[in-house]
């Protein structure tokens, strides 16, 4: 559901990209914020709609 790429090639300036289904859709640029949206990243796969259970759902 959440995917994260990173492009870091030697001697240039790292990117990364962050998404998920439920619309998250973040992007950094630089080695400090590329970490920070790893962290950002991490964090969303705990908050995120589409993976938090129902209550009441039943188990498929």
């Amino acid at each position: 559901m959440a995917w994260l790429r990173i492009a870091a090639p030697r001697g240039a300036t790292p990117t990364a990209t962050s998404k998920c289904l439920c619309g998250w859709d973040r992007s950094a640029v630089g080695h400090r914020k590329v970490l920070a949206l790893i962290d950002d990243h991490a964090a969303h796969r705990d908050t995120c709609p589409l993976r938090s259970f129902q209550e009441g759902r039943a188990a498929a």
